[in-house]
């Protein structure tokens, strides 16, 4: 089991991470303001969530030390041209109130388009410059990183993808270990479908007197995963945190990665052909 996860550049990330998507205004500040005292210490965001501002004042109004916390957002596709990117880049700054952003992702390759090597020069310049720590990309292909390296020397930090049992990803998490990139899950828990009823899972959560949701982020650590389950009220937020004590064997693995489909996605998002603006 992972208690944390340390990328090429030594970026040290812990095992399960904070989603904010749908989190906004006070509500999505309370509820960021309570996983942060429950023990959240890597908070996921992005422009296109319109949540940075939120997220920059439950940072700043936080007890916990700054450089505890790993404050995460991503680069929309509409902005992938160089200029626009640093801009935007700058903006999340200013909207978050921060001196620096630790992790700074494209959210999207956008291939028809064809301007995330120039995006990713950008987020290149912009470490350069202090911007940001760390730089990493969501929903890219091994082709998408391969071409990243070849153009730039550059490899990403993080690849944030969706990954769940439905879809395990077993080759691109694989991928990932043998370049030093961390995996980071979106969607860990199927977003509230039909997962955490499958027996495979209940079955397995009952051994281990856990719950479902236990069991599945459990699953995600065992296979050097980084999860980033959204919840907003305490006692969620505490249960998926606690799933870092469910040690599963490598049955129980092999049976939840067994689950997989090749339909898996949640929404047919394929980053061949989704374009994200």
């Amino acid at each position: 089991m992972a208690t944390q996860f340390t990328a090429h550049d030594g970026l040290i990330l812990p095992s399960v991470g904070f989603g904010t998507y749908q989190l906004n205004g006070v509500r999505g500040r309370e509820a960021l303001t309570r996983a942060i005292q429950n023990g959240y210490r890597l908070i996921d965001s992005a422009v296109n969530y319109q949540n940075e501002g939120m997220v920059g004042q439950a940072v700043r109004r936080s007890s916990v030390g700054r450089e505890q916390l790993v404050v995460v957002s991503k680069l929309p596709g509409r902005a992938h041209w160089h200029d626009k990117a640093i801009e935007t880049i700058e903006e999340s700054l200013f909207r978050m109130g921060l001196d620096q952003i630790d992790l700074y992702l494209i959210h999207w390759p956008n291939p028809r388009i064809g301007k995330y090597v120039e995006a990713w020069q950008a987020l290149i310049e912009a470490r350069e410059r202090g911007l940001v720590r760390s730089i990493g990309v969501c929903n890219f292909l091994p082709e998408h990183l391969e071409r990243l390296e070849r153009q730039t020397g550059v490899l990403p930090s993080v690849n944030q993808i969706e990954l769940h049992p439905y879809f395990p990803q077993s080759e691109a998490v694989e991928y990932h270990r043998a370049h030093g990139i961390v995996t980071m899950a979106w969607s860990p828990l199927g977003r509230g479908r039909s997962l955490l009823q499958e027996p495979v899972i209940t079955r397995i959560a009952a051994v281990h007197r856990a719950t479902p949701a236990q069991v599945v982020l459990a699953w995600d650590n065992a296979r050097e995963v980084l999860p980033i389950p959204k919840a907003s009220s305490s006692a969620r937020q505490m249960e998926n945190l606690s799933s870092v004590k469910v040690q599963l064997s490598e049955r129980e693995i092999e049976a939840i990665t067994a689950m997989g489909r090749a339909d898996g996605r949640l929404d047919g998002q394929d980053p061949m052909s989704y374009e994200e603006l």
